[in-house]
């Protein structure tokens, strides 16, 4: 278990997580701005942090110009949410997106047009099966009932003190980071070398559920021994 720490704080450093980090949500006293979408019916949605949309953006902006210059460098966005005290990363949810989606290499709808369309935003957009629509949809009162992910429970617990509600408060301050992950970058891994962005996630989330088995999020991948 020491071992499996040391491995995660070194990754943590080694990419300058916390400072490359922003907070994930817009809020005041940590109670989280709600937005209203949609057009023939409305419903409210987390606000993600201008910092977080722009960090997002800028990240997505590189995978757009390696795909569209035909340079096959990078692989697609690692990503993390998480909390952090005394200057260590407690991971919640790690997840990817990658470059290419569905077709013959097509650039994936998750990474299009983000600058304008917030719908899928690289995972954490406002739609339904997306990260922010489907929190929202738990933590939030005016979503349907058949519209609810018991999976975002999970979230919603870990994140807000109430829910569902109409004035969203966090616990802590939620932060979050994100890369444009290349293929010849070295992973958490070290002595593996270069690491391809699905490998990545996989030995990233089996670490993190090694050594925080109690606060990750994700179902998938994690070391259950």
């Amino acid at each position: 278990m020491n071992n499996h720490n040391n491995i995660w704080d070194t990754f943590c450093k080694q990419e300058n997580i916390i400072q490359n980090s922003v907070p994930l949500f817009k809020h005041k006293n940590f109670i989280v701005d709600v937005k209203k979408i949609g057009q023939r019916v409305k419903r409210s949605i987390l606000c993600r942090s201008e910092l977080m949309e722009q960090l997002i953006q800028n990240e997505t902006d590189k995978l757009v110009e390696d795909w569209r210059k035909e340079e096959d460098k990078l692989d697609g966005l690692i990503y993390m949410m998480y909390i952090k005290e005394n200057n260590k990363v407690y991971p919640l949810y790690i997840g990817k997106t990658e470059t290419i989606g569905k077709g013959n290499r097509n650039l994936s709808v998750n990474i299009k047009k983000l600058h304008t369309d917030f719908s899928k935003f690289a995972r954490w957009g406002d739609g339904y099966s997306y990260h922010l629509g489907d929190l929202s949809a738990v933590t939030l009162t005016d979503h349907q009932e058949n519209k609810i992910n018991k999976k975002y429970t999970d979230w919603a617990n870990s994140l807000f003190k109430t829910y569902p509600t109409t004035s969203p408060e966090l616990k802590q301050e939620v932060y979050f980071w994100t890369k444009a992950w290349a293929k010849d970058d070295i992973g958490i891994w070290n002595d593996f070398g270069k690491t391809r962005l699905t490998f990545l996630e996989y030995l990233m989330i089996g670490v993190a559920s090694s050594v925080f088995p109690k606060l990750l999020l994700n179902r998938e991948g994690q070391n259950r021994g």
